[in-house]
């Protein structure tokens, strides 16, 4: 298996300041990132960034950056110039890693390329856990997705899905069965997919739920899910994310 890890990095966070370079125990966010999933087996990690600060810091910790427009509206348009930037072949694998995951596992880089290779029917392979907890099913900001018999997804949602008949009526004394399942952020995508993606026309469901990928399955797309066992670390949206990432490199 051959893939490349590409991490989009935008200077500009409402949330967070600067997020891509927020110090953690000495190293800007983005560089633990890239760190992270240089321990996958992808043969190559690459920041494609929006602003020379990003790409400097990288440079000056030995990490690989390129640097992207600034007017891209989404993370997918930057990775698909990168792409271009790169010349990867239509056929070659790329794996979208969020630049503010500096605890991503490894080994969940490598299962979502592994999968995507694996399924030659999706364009896209992605992440997700079971979910345990009610306040997580019923949060709006912990994104769910339903898949098929096959392990594809049918729909992601903000919403608390799937939903029992009578759940409104009775409250959520307990979660639905099959268990629910949290979406994971991260990505696989053929080259080629990557760059036609936007070109595709935006989603009605993508504009309500606020999620991307529900334009890969309104345009008759399929996307692989890998069901991971373990919980990933948490990511990086607040300064109160932020510090309690800092405590645990302390």
């Amino acid at each position: 298996m051959s893939f490349c890890v590409l991490i989009p990095a935008r200077l500009a966070s409402t949330r967070l300041p600067r997020k891509p370079l927020a110090d953690i125990a000495g190293v800007p966010m983005v560089v633990r990132v890239a760190r992270a999933a240089a321990r996958s087996a992808a043969r190559q990690v690459v920041v494609a960034a929006d602003h020379r600060d990003i790409v400097a810091a990288c440079e000056s910790h030995g990490v690989t950056a390129l640097l992207t427009r600034d007017d891209h509206a989404t993370g997918s348009d930057r990775l698909a110039e990168a792409c271009t930037l790169l010349g990867l072949a239509d056929s070659d694998i790329v794996v979208n890693v969020q630049g503010d995951e500096p605890l991503i596992e490894p080994s969940l880089i490598d299962a979502c390329a592994s999968l995507l290779v694996q399924r030659p029917d999706c364009v896209m392979s992605t992440a997700a856990h079971r979910i345990d907890q009610r306040d997580e099913f019923v949060n709006p900001n912990v994104v769910k997705v339903v898949c098929d018999q096959a392990g594809r997804a049918l729909y992601f949602s903000r919403a608390p899905i799937p939903w029992w008949r009578d759940g409104y009526a009775a409250g959520i004394a307990e979660l639905a069965v099959p268990a629910p399942l949290r979406h994971v952020g991260l990505y696989a995508y053929r080259a080629g997919f990557l760059r036609r993606f936007p070109t595709l026309s935006a989603s009605p469901l993508e504009a309500t739920e606020s999620l991307e990928q529900l334009r890969v399955l309104w345009h008759g797309e399929r996307i692989a899910v890998h069901v991971s066992d373990t919980r990933p670390g948490p990511g990086v949206d607040t300064l109160e994310d932020l510090e309690r990432v800092r405590a645990l490199f302390d």
